[in-house]
């Protein structure tokens, strides 16, 4: 598939989120990324900024299975995955599979469940397989998580384990509307007080499962020199050795924004990836794999910030 057509197949996924939701390009955009990497997303922002709207017209316009877990203190790991129950009728376990049995899977508010809980996304997100009672079973190869979660100072809400954050490709974090965008959204999201479905706005699928399997085969192809990969390395070990940062990305994370890179590259019209393709994707795939040190949280410096100096000094090839 050339460049083009993943272009083309991206302009048809926005229009019809369009449809809508009213603003949210760069979020969009980074949906479109990710999926077209074979990544998991997280999204992060106050309530009533629609990323679960947003989420169910991103995967009503693709032509996959939608699962939706909404995630609450008291969910159990075997309400995400499934569990073995015993059938009387014919004296044999029988499997119910959970709703994580799916093509594209929203994770509703995931900081308002345990970090058990939370555990139970770990096997699925990284090798899409789960294990229920020590049989695996396999998953979709374009199984895809899209988490949303409020900010961790809300109340009520649990911190993501480490190991969990690392599992997705990215975290974006999503503000309030301008003052433009919000008059339309009143406009045209006001003459109700629940949330419409998808259907309601003329949402439809705008691209088969088949042209996304083609799509996410031609971007893994895309060219990237040893040049921006050792610019992707530079950026990752600088992580690690800045003393703002208490922790920094792994190599997971260089290959994650490696992938991400590709993806990019393509939905920008590319066959190779450029520097500015790393720089643009670098915070949100580095934000949440990092920890910042106990002197710069004192000093009032945000990991955003660090990353963006870490992005800026360290050198990109020409």
């Amino acid at each position: 598939m050339e460049t083009s057509e993943i272009q083309d197949l991206a302009g048809r996924i926005r229009t019809e989120v369009a449809k809508a939701v009213i603003g949210q390009r760069d979020t969009v955009d980074l949906m479109l990324t990710a999926l077209f990497s074979a990544g998991h997303i997280l999204l992060e922002g106050p309530p009533g900024t629609a990323k679960t709207l947003l989420t169910q017209c991103f995967a009503a316009a693709i032509d996959l299975d939608f699962g939706r877990i909404q995630f609450t203190p008291d969910l159990m790991p075997g309400d995400v995955i499934g569990t073995n129950l015993f059938n009387f009728q014919t004296n044999e376990f029988s499997l119910t599979k959970g709703p994580i049995f799916t093509d594209i899977l929203l994770a509703d508010e995931i900081n308002r469940t345990p970090p058990k809980t939370q555990a139970a996304l770990l096997e699925a997100m990284q090798e899409r397989k789960v294990t229920i009672d020590g049989k695996p079973h396999s998953l979709n190869d374009r199984f895809t998580v899209i988490a949303t979660q409020n900010p961790i100072e809300q109340q009520g809400t649990y911190p993501l384990p480490e190991a969990q954050l690392d599992r997705f490709l990215f975290k974006h974090v999503l503000d309030y509307p301008s003052r433009e965008e919000e008059v339309a959204i009143v406009t045209g999201h006001g003459n109700r007080t629940g949330m419409k479905t998808p259907a309601a706005f003329g949402v439809t699928a705008a691209v088969k499962a088949d042209e996304l399997a083609r799509a996410i085969d031609a971007v893994s192809g895309i060219r990237i020199n040893e040049d921006v990969v050792g610019y992707i390395v530079d950026l990752v070990r600088a992580t690690r050795e800045t003393p703002a940062l208490e922790t920094g990305a792994s190599p997971r994370a260089a290959s994650a924004l490696a992938a991400a890179s590709r993806a990019h590259a393509a939905l920008d019209g590319r066959d190779y990836v450029i520097p500015d393709d790393v720089k643009l994707l670098a915070t949100p795939a580095l934000r949440h794999r990092v920890i910042l040190s106990p002197a710069a949280e004192i000093e009032g410096r945000t990991t955003d910030e660090t990353l963006e100096i870490l992005i800026d000094q360290t050198p990109a090839p020409r």
